[in-house]
């Protein structure tokens, strides 16, 4: 079964101002990050974690540096969002939109990005360990100098995607079409065992 059908993408996205977390709405909560990334009076940074974000329509959203630990963000549109410096780990994004968005140096340990649709992200810096990317779209991505040890990357898809100066040591490539990715200089992969 699609993860998009198991989310029932026939249900459409939830609005901020219908999603509520710790007794406030959503788009308030996003409101007074925004003033607290500018420095504003009344700014208070977001602190999501644990909320329930499935199905949240998220599209350019500022959620630099926002608190969304073990968050469920399953089937969001967080298309052209601003996710640097969050603290994602273990959030749940299977089947989320992030296409186009800005995850700079996000912490992203043991996140689930099942079927996730990351092309054209921007990873630098990025803390990937044990993250679960199967069937993931990373097309035209930016994965410099990103930490993916432990990383589950089967069926993914990583046409034109920049692996430069990431250490890929530990992480199974096997079974993907690297012929488009730009990989470390000199990396090679393993020799199979047999």
């Amino acid at each position: 079964m699609s993860i998009l059908k198991f989310l029932g993408k026939s249900a459409g996205l939830r609005s901020p101002s219908r999603i509520k977390h710790n007794g406030r709405k959503l788009s308030d909560i996003l409101v007074a990050h925004g003033q607290f990334i500018r420095g504003q009076e009344g700014g208070v940074r977001a602190d999501l974690a644990g909320a329930d974000l499935s199905r949240a329509d998220l599209h350019r959203a500022i959620l630099t540096g926002a608190i969304l630990h073990d968050a469920v963000l399953d089937g969001a549109n967080l298309v052209e969002s601003k996710l640097n410096l969050a603290d994602l780990e273990r959030t749940h994004l299977r089947g989320a939109d992030l296409r186009h968005s800005d995850m700079t140096e996000a912490h992203l340990p043991g996140a689930d990005l099942t079927e996730a649709k990351i092309s054209g992200v921007e990873l630098f810096g990025s803390d990937l360990t044990g993250a679960i990317l199967c069937r993931a779209d990373l097309s035209v991505t930016n994965c410099r100098n990103v930490i993916l040890l432990g990383a589950d990357l089967r069926g993914a898809t990583v046409t034109s995607t920049v692996f430069r100066e990431t250490n890929l040591d530990g992480v199974d490539l096997s079974g993907l079409d690297l012929s488009t990715a730009l990989l470390p200089y000199g990396w090679k992969p393993p020799a199979s065992a047999g």
